[in-house]
């Protein structure tokens, strides 16, 4: 009996450990197989899947136009993947925006708004429904100084001539609470500019308004008017950040300090033109699919020919570096905040 029972002891326990070493085998092949699948996941993930790419505002301009070429490229280099452009303009981008940020953090929806957003958050726009702070973001196409442009009829040639003017003069400007109308409001309160501002014209309207002469001026984005001038319509007058010298810098023009620090934080914006993000929280792998990506499209040279080709500036940033220049934006002086919230107060 006791040999017996010796017998069938020893039995399963090599039974036991035959099972458990063949269990440890099992486990360790699903770790490796996983492993190896998740390091793929972040770019296998959008092969077959439709993207959205969001641009908060209307179709025409410079948003849509960067949009729809940042979103080709993407394209390209997610390969299986298919973008499609939803154009979702209103209030200033907020709606794309606030679209956006809503979104499942799958990194199938993201896209494109104006900057006027971070001063929207800056001033407790109550319309506003993120954290800019917190999304994820992908990276921007460009720094684009703003420029003071004049209409052709409009027979001003110098920023001294504009503000000796004895009776005010119309520049338009996007929605409400777009970095056009945000900028142009502090920008005029600053300065005491003969300006009335007359809101609304978005994609390529202020354009067509400037030609058949219902305003007069706007402050926008050089590249976005830099064929408009070139074209003999309109003149740059001044500039606010950029490289360029072939116009004054309105920072040379101007005395008055509290106007110098307008001035600086409508320079900062420009540092960060035609971003993309999406919502907070897109899982780490397919994020950095998304900013490899974006990487390639902004250097490819059939990108860089064909953004030369339509005058748009390429000084490309991806991830963390993008999101850091959005925080410090977003990092500004008690007065300068106080300028601000009063600046978006006088609009409302």
């Amino acid at each position: 009996m006791r040999a017996i029972s010796s017998f069938n002891w020893e039995e399963n326990t090599m039974k036991w450990h035959s099972i458990r070493m063949a269990a440890c085998a099992t486990a360790a092949l699903l770790t490796i197989s996983t492993t190896g699948a998740w390091a793929q996941e972040g770019k296998e993930f959008f092969n077959g899947k439709t993207v959205n790419y969001i641009v908060a505002t209307g179709p025409g301009g410079g948003y849509d136009t960067n949009g729809r070429l940042v979103a080709q490229f993407m394209q390209k280099y997610l390969p299986g993947s298919t973008f499609v452009v939803q154009n979702m303009p209103g209030a200033g981008h907020l709606i794309g925006a606030n679209y956006i940020y809503a979104s499942e953090p799958d990194g199938l929806t993201f896209g494109t708004f104006n900057t006027g957003l971070i001063y929207g958050q800056l001033g407790g726009d109550p319309g506003i429904k993120f954290d800019l702070a917190d999304m994820s973001w992908i990276g921007k196409v460009s720094s684009d100084p703003r420029v003071i442009v004049v209409s052709k009829d409009s027979g001003i040639e110098s920023y001294e001539q504009l503000k000796a003017l004895k009776e005010p003069i119309r520049f338009a400007s996007a929605g409400v609470g777009s970095a056009s109308t945000i900028e142009t409001t502090m920008l005029v309160n600053a300065l005491h500019l003969p300006i009335q501002i007359v809101s609304g014209y978005n994609g390529s309207d202020d354009q067509l308004a400037l030609r058949r002469g219902e305003v007069q001026g706007i402050i926008a984005s050089r590249s976005s008017f830099q064929q408009f001038v070139d074209e003999g319509n309109g003149r740059f007058i001044a500039q606010i950040g950029g490289s360029q010298t072939d116009v004054p810098q309105l920072s040379s023009l101007v005395d008055d300090q509290d106007a110098q620090k307008v001035i600086a934080l409508v320079a900062s914006q420009s540092n960060i033109s035609r971003l993309t993000a999406g919502p907070a929280g897109i899982p780490e792998d397919r994020l950095k699919a998304l900013r490899d990506a974006y990487a390639a499209a902004t250097t490819d040279p059939e990108f860089l020919e064909k953004a030369k080709s339509l005058s748009l500036p390429v000084d490309p940033k991806v991830g963390e570096e993008v999101a850091e220049t959005v925080k410090t934006a977003l990092d500004q002086k008690p007065e300068v905040v106080e300028f601000l919230k009063e600046t978006l107060l006088s609009r409302n």
